[in-house]
């Protein structure tokens, strides 16, 4: 594990008090380095909606975030019983798991992911989500990678409730509810550049991202303005200000 990387992870998960936030941006964040350090081959992030329903936020892969879908549409899978109970869920051979979670560890298995660890996004009594770890290889995860995915966690979590500590629960919702629904706008965008590109979806979406970062802009925004656009071109024009 590499030691300055984990301090600045923490670091950058606890800097949410800045002017510009970008919810889905934190979220592509910790899912990205929690692949970086915790010997997982993929990571995803659900949420609760203001309904309580789990919705995908955020992946690190697009056959991840595929599998995160799956469980939610099934209702069935170890993210949905983590954010049931509050409390981690392992499944340390998904082979011998199918009297569990039958149709979830048959897709999850012929997706290549042998091994799903879901860590709870809490706060005391409160889950928002889960974090999800998966590997190809079956096994359990190392009990000290365990402990830094869940400090991971509990570190976003406070992250993304102190930044709205001073709004009202209306507005907390309103505001998960947006961050979610800009997903949308991020896959459709993703499609778009991956067909007009002839590349696949994992590609598209670093291309998009990595323009965000570059040009200064929120990765909503381009997403956005390149699926808004009447030529597919990429990068998207700039939006034009109304007089």
């Amino acid at each position: 594990m590499n030691p300055e990387l984990l301090s600045d992870t923490f670091v950058d998960l606890a800097d949410t008090m800045v002017a510009d936030f970008d919810v889905i941006d934190f979220l592509h964040m910790l899912t990205d380095r929690s692949v970086a350090l915790l010997a997982a081959s993929a990571a995803g992030v659900v949420l609760a909606d203001p309904r309580g329903e789990l919705r995908v936020a955020a992946a690190s892969s697009e056959a991840a975030g595929l599998i995160e879908l799956f469980q939610i549409q099934n209702d069935q899978g170890p993210c949905l019983d983590c954010f049931r109970t509050g409390q981690p869920v392992t499944a340390a051979d998904l082979t011998r798991a199918d009297q569990r979670w039958p149709r979830f560890a048959a897709t999850a298995v012929q997706a290549g992911f042998r091994t799903v660890e879901a860590l709870p996004m809490r706060l005391r009594d409160q889950v928002v989500g889960a974090l999800n770890l998966f590997r190809a290889t079956p096994g359990p995860f190392a009990a000290a990678d365990l402990r830094i995915g869940q400090a991971l966690a509990d570190v976003a979590t406070i992250g993304l409730l102190q930044e709205r500590s001073l709004r009202r629960t209306e507005i907390l919702a309103e505001q998960l509810q947006g961050a979610l629904n800009s997903r949308v706008t991020i896959e459709q965008a993703k499609g778009k550049l991956a067909e007009r590109l002839t590349i696949n979806m994992d590609d598209a979406f670093r291309m998009l991202r990595d323009y965000a970062r570059n040009s200064n802009q929120h990765l909503t925004d381009v997403a956005r303005n390149f699926v808004e656009s009447a030529t597919a071109e990429f990068p998207p024009p700039p939006r034009s200000e109304a007089r």
